[in-house]
Parts: structure tokens; sequence; C-alpha cells
């Protein structure tokens, strides 16, 4: 079990590298196809993007096909598109294969994560979730890196490290990942989409994307946020990135398993508060080395504590329509993404270099209330109840006594369960 989950999430990381590395090639990108490096960066955007566009659309169309299949189909044409991108002569070639690229993301990343949740009992469906999304977390911290430093001198060559990513899952996949679970007799297309009417669907959907708007603000910019402490030097810039990577790591490790032992509610509300106390504080922090280091400890480690229980929260709502929820997650963050360049471009011009992060405080609180909100339960003859360890909120019987709510309102992972 722990191979396939690990295959799986080699799958996430060349999906995670493939999306944030660009940021350390956009000059080669722009030197070497004659456009601007504001134009280069459209293509993170236009990745984004189609992620977000395609993620829910693929889930749907793609509903009836065997989950072996579909993960090995979405690997081929992530794997095929960064192929494409490696060689495209031309800029606008290059944006065409971007699309194409995420693509393959947006039809892989949801269906491992479904996938993750068949492979292991329910009580450790929160850890399988964390060891997938592991596959993102430690692409920044060490495939963005390595990335980085072969396309030093050729891009080209990133684009082949993340060619190899994908066929390495791929090839893993194919001997390793058989025996799954068949789907579910899959609903029509209106039936797919009738969660999307639930406003805790809309709700939670809405924490992710304002919640990794916060979290990307200060991330895009964080050389921009950290300058008083790093004076511009290279060196120090890497180590803060470094310990922020490591960091986002061991908050996926531990948002795993806070998640199975005490909830979604408490990780949402816990973590997110955590980040936001991290964002408001950067202004102060940065102005020395251990300040600004502290707070690369800090505000990753709870940001990504936060990512593992969002989507395990969305698709605990409707657990029968959980592939389409966690696809949504992964549409709503991908949003997130690609909004946070323009808000963080903007908060700069407003704020200044030294205060844009407050922007991500404010916007870390509004996901903090949002998730408040999307946790909350209704209880039987008034009043409201929350989201615990095992997921359940009593409601009163007849005999007066407490019972455990229905499951399809559980945000624990034998809610989730259910979905697969």
């Amino acid at each position: 079990m722990r191979l396939r989950l690990l295959l799986l999430a080699l799958g996430t990381f060349a999906v995670g590298t493939d999306s944030m590395v660009m940021a350390g090639i956009l000059g080669l990108v722009a030197r070497d196809l004659d456009v601007s490096v504001p134009a280069a960066g459209q293509m993170v955007t236009v990745f984004a993007l189609s992620y977000a566009v395609l993620a829910p659309v693929l889930a749907t169309a793609a509903a009836r096909w065997p989950r072996r299949r579909l993960l090995l189909t979405a690997l081929t044409v992530f794997t095929v598109a960064n192929a494409l991108s490696a060689v495209a002569p031309t800029y606008p070639i290059l944006l065409a294969t971007r699309v194409l690229a995420a693509a393959g993301a947006a039809l892989y990343t949801p269906t491992a994560n479904a996938v993750a949740t068949t492979l292991v009992p329910p009580e450790r469906r929160g850890r399988a979730l964390a060891t997938v999304l592991g596959g993102m977390t430690v692409a920044t911290a060490l495939g963005v890196p390595l990335g980085t430093y072969l396309g030093r001198t050729d891009w080209r060559l990133t684009m082949w490290l993340v060619v190899a990513l994908g066929a390495a899952a791929f090839l893993g996949l194919a001997l390793l990942l058989r025996d799954l679970p068949a789907p579910a007799a899959a609903p029509d297309l209106r039936a797919r989409l009738a969660p999307l009417r639930n406003r805790r669907v809309l709700v939670a959907a809405a924490t992710t994307l304002v919640f990794f708007l916060a979290l990307n603000v200060v991330y895009i910019y964080l050389g921009t946020a950290v300058r008083p402490a790093t004076g511009g030097d290279a060196g120090r810039l890497s180590l803060v990135m470094l310990v922020s990577g490591v960091t986002s790591v061991a908050g996926n490790w531990l948002g795993g398993r806070a998640v199975d032992r005490f909830g979604v509610r408490v990780v949402l509300l816990a973590g997110g508060s955590a980040a936001a106390a991290a964002f408001l504080a950067l202004p102060w922090a940065s102005a020395t080395m251990t300040g600004a280091l502290l707070y690369a400890g800090v505000a990753p480690l709870a940001g990504w504590a936060v990512a593992v229980a969002l989507p395990h929260h969305l698709a605990s709502i409707e657990p029968s329509s959980a592939p389409l929820l966690i696809s949504l997650n992964s549409s709503a963050l991908y949003l997130g993404v690609a909004a946070a360049g323009g808000v963080g471009s903007l908060a700069l011009t407003v704020l200044g270099a030294h205060w844009f992060p407050l922007v991500s405080t404010v916007l870390a609180l509004v996901a903090v209330s949002l998730g408040a909100v999307s946790t909350r339960r209704r209880v039987s003859g008034g009043g409201a109840g929350t989201d615990g360890p095992g997921g359940t909120t009593p409601i009163a019987t007849s005999s007066g006594t407490a019972a455990p709510a229905p499951a399809r309102a559980a945000d624990s992972p034998q809610g989730v369960a259910q979905a697969y």
C-alpha cells in the first residue's frame, strides 16, 4: 500500500514541479523566445487557469473510466505535453503546450487523491491524502530548486526533468497499481453538478481559493518581503526558501495526522489562524535573518497542514460526489494561485514592499471565517454543532439521548470513505 501511495505522490511531485518551477526560469524563457519577462510569466497564469477550468470538466467527462486507465492517460498527456514544451520553437506554441500539460495535471491530481483513499483503512485516509499531496510540497522543497539549477543555462533541461518524472510515475503505476475498486455507476452531468447548489460546498471551495490566494501572495513575492533580512543576497534568500520548502513538507505530514486525530475543523481553524499570525508578523520579522527564518518555519508549516484538511472537508460534504468535489478543490486552489500574482502586485503598489503581507493576513482571516462557517453543523432542534475528531455531530433522538449525525455530513475519514 505504502509503495503505491508513494508512486501516486511521484506523479503529484511531477505536477508540482511543473507548476512551480517556471518562476525560476522565466528570464531564460523570455531571452530564448524573445519575449518580455512579464509575458513569459503568463505561462504560470495560463497553466493555473487551465487547470482550474478543466479539473471539474474532466472529472465529469471521465467519471465512467476505470481509475487505473484514467491515471495512466493523465500521466501520458502530462508527460507528452511537457516534452512538447521542451522543444517548443515559439512562445505561442509553448503556451499551447502549457494548456495541454494543465489538462493532464487536472485529470491526474484529483484522481490520485481519490484513489489514495481506497488503498487504506478509513481511519488512515487523512494520512493517505497527505502522502499524495506531499508530492506537491516535496516539489517545493526539492523539485523547484533542482529544476531551477538544471535550467540555469538552458530552460529546456528543466522541462526534460519534468518529462522524466512523469515517465517514472507512469511506469511505476503501470507496473504496480492494479486491482483498484471500480468506480461507482456514474450519474449524468446534471446529477454530478448538483452538489454545486449546496451552499456548504460553495463556501468550502471559497475557503480553498481564498486561503491559497493568501498563501501565494506572500510566497510569490517572498524575495521582496524578506529583502531587509537578506540584503538581496541570493545565498541568504536560498536558505529562506529551503527552510520554507522543508517546513512545507513537515506541515503536510503533520496535517494528515492532525486531520485523522483531531478532525478537519480544528486543523482549518488552528492552522489558518497560525498562518494569519505569521503573515501579520512578517513586516517586523523580515528585519533580521532570524526573523525571516522563523517566518519560513511557521507559515508553510501551518499553511500546508490546512492544505491537507481542505480537500478532505470538501469531499466529505457530499461523499457520493467526492471525485467531483476533490477536482473542485483543485480548481479553487489553482484559481488562488493564478490570482495571487495580480493581487500581490496590487498590494505591493498600494502598500509597498514592507507592508504588503498584511493583505495575506486579511485574506487568511477571511478563509478561517469561511472555514468556521462551512465546518459548522446544524443540530436537530436548533443550535449548531462542529466537526470533531470523529467527524460526527450529536443530534437529538426521540429518547432524548444523542446519536451520531448522518455520515454524509461527516468531515471524517469514515465520511469520505463512502465516496469510493
